[in-house]
């Protein structure tokens, strides 16, 4: 065994742009605040005079979805749930590699076997131990594909999980896979108390147990969802006595209610409402580069899309540098891979310029001279009515018809992903769907694999392209396989490049994000990956 220094790898952040990131065109929902939310909001914020404020509310563009780690496809629900569960690693601020419930690690040299010296002393906020055993039981749910779980596929490649001693834990994977500890770092790995899977099973997702600096106090879906400080965390009590989170998809509203005071914390801001909330002596406006790319989803298992010439036909199509102007406000950056240039192993492509008479070209080729039919889904927050409404207009000029649906978070997430699994792609509802990913590894396995392998059709993943490439899958495969940096990067250059070209989507831009807070409230931030961190939260008194 060779032993391992943890090591904190850094994600340069150089991108020079900012735009409404996180999950705000990812996941959203919920209507602007009804009056009642409102009063209800005013009256959980105001603080008697002489008292320091304690209770705060934190506005999102978004609702969650779950608060099952292992079902949460959504950046926003995985941020909430960090709050709440811990997992052996973690991220901080900067997206730093940081230990939590495990203080160091041990790995064989070709990456099979992992040992991890867990946290002593740590409980779940029910009273229940944190050690070995709470970990063997969390590994082996995560590691059970059987279990129909959105984030199953991510553990894969766990072969056993075997207990050292009490607080000490070993992980044999089935082969090679040098980026392992990164996906144990991932908020998918976050451990729940054995004692609420026992009483609650799958139900767990209403019922979040976990190690973390908060405990889940209550949620309705579409309203709010309140969290309250752990007084026994082992890291220490955090400032906040508890945290509301109310979900607004209507920019302005949201917007209003961080300057009346009626939220202390808003993410994202609006890239329009930046300028405005710059000039306000009372509100801190914060902008952070990301790793979340945009796209539109095409179904290359229906007409027209198993034409790769038609796919390359839109991305020829669409003005990316316009695209950014009219829903950033030119605060992204074209899209040059399917992953961000901040994700390791990122390899840019040469771009799709906007080419409208190559775009007609490759329509006619392919036996569409009049152009086609065809439905576009999106969330309904305000960003993706922007880019609904653009990519309609766009496509226009090759003859394309776009009709637009902009849903309710849940039931996109249930149209998109609600299929037994192995359900073939041409007997789902989706043609086109305006979707945001993040891989929360900063690796480029999680910024390809669920996207474009043909393991990751829904609901397995998020393939809601239904793309399937063996020469993609092959250059994945080998970059699970070995430890050696320098092979992961040309295998991953290698995916990146089959999938640029066979264009299973329109390749559209990268965010940065960004959020805004009242003036006593400090440490709140998004990472990189667009994820809420309210680790470091505190008042300024």
């Amino acid at each position: 065994m060779k032993k391992i220094r943890i090591l904190s790898f850094l994600l340069v952040l150089t991108l020079l742009f900012t735009a409404c990131g996180g999950n705000n065109q990812t996941k959203e929902t919920t209507p602007p605040a009804t009056e009642e939310a409102k009063t209800e909001t005013t009256a959980t914020t105001e603080t008697p005079a002489g008292d320091v404020k304690t209770d705060i509310v934190i506005s999102t563009a978004v609702d969650f979805i779950t608060m099952d780690p292992l079902d949460t496809n959504d950046t926003l629900s995985g941020g909430l749930q960090r709050t709440m569960m811990e997992g052996l690693y973690g991220f901080d601020h900067e997206m730093n590699f940081v230990p939590l419930l495990a203080e160091s690690y041990e790995s064989n040299d070709n990456a099979t076997e992992f040992i991890f010296k867990l946290r002593e002393g740590v409980k779940f906020s029910d009273g229940t131990d944190f050690n070995a055993d709470a970990a063997i039981i969390n590994l082996n749910r995560m590691a059970d594909q059987n279990q129909g779980l959105k984030r199953n596929s991510l553990f894969k490649i766990i072969a056993t999980n075997e207990k050292v001693d009490d607080y000490t834990i070993k992980i044999t994977l089935s082969e090679p896979f040098g980026a392992f500890v990164n996906t144990m770092a991932h908020p998918a790995a976050l451990f729940i108390s054995p004692k609420a899977l026992e009483e609650h099973g799958n139900e767990v997702s209403q019922n979040p147990v976990g190690t973390g600096r908060y405990t889940f106090d209550s949620w309705t879906p579409g309203e709010k969802l309140t969290i309250n400080a752990n007084p026994d965390y082992w890291g220490g009590a955090p400032e906040f006595t508890s945290i509301t989170f109310r979900p607004v998809v209507e920019n302005g509203t949201r917007i209003s209610m961080l300057q009346s005071g009626d939220a202390d914390f808003i993410f994202p801001v609006p890239t329009e409402h930046i300028a405005a909330l710059e000039n306000n002596p009372d509100i801190t406006v914060t902008t952070i580069p990301s790793i979340i790319t945009r796209w539109v989803t095409m179904n290359t298992a229906k007409e027209p899309f198993n034409d790769v010439r038609v796919r390359q036909a839109l991305n020829y199509a669409l003005d990316k540098n316009a695209y950014a102007q009219v829903v950033y406000n030119g605060y992204a950056d074209e899209a040059v891979s399917l992953i961000g240039p901040n994700v390791q192993f990122h390899k840019a492509q040469t771009p799709y310029t906007y080419d409208v008479e190559k775009a007609k070209a490759l329509l006619a080729e392919a036996g569409y001279p009049n152009g086609f039919e065809i439905s576009l889904w999106s969330n309904n927050n305000t960003a993706n009515i922007k880019a609904t409404q653009f990519i309609k207009q766009q496509l226009e000029a090759i003859g394309v018809t776009v009709n637009v649906q902009n849903m309710e978070i849940g039931t996109l997430d249930q149209e998109v992903t609600g299929y037994p699994v192995g359900t073939p792609g041409d007997q789902v509802g989706v043609e086109m769907y305006v979707i945001g990913w993040s891989p929360s590894t900063g690796d480029a396995d999680w910024g390809l694999r669920p996207l474009a392998a043909t393991e990751s059709f829904p609901p397995v993943s998020y393939n809601i392209s239904y793309y399937s490439n063996p020469e993609f899958d092959a250059a994945i495969q080998y970059a699970l396989q070995t430890a050696v940096p320098a092979e992961r990067e040309e295998a991953y250059d290698r995916a990146q490049k089959i999938v640029w070209e066979d264009a299973p989507s329109i390749f559209l831009t990268v965010d940065q994000t960004s959020f805004a807070s009242r003036n006593n409230i400090e440490g709140i931030v998004t990472l990189p990956d667009g994820s809420l961190d309210v680790s470091q939260g505190r008042i300024v008194k």
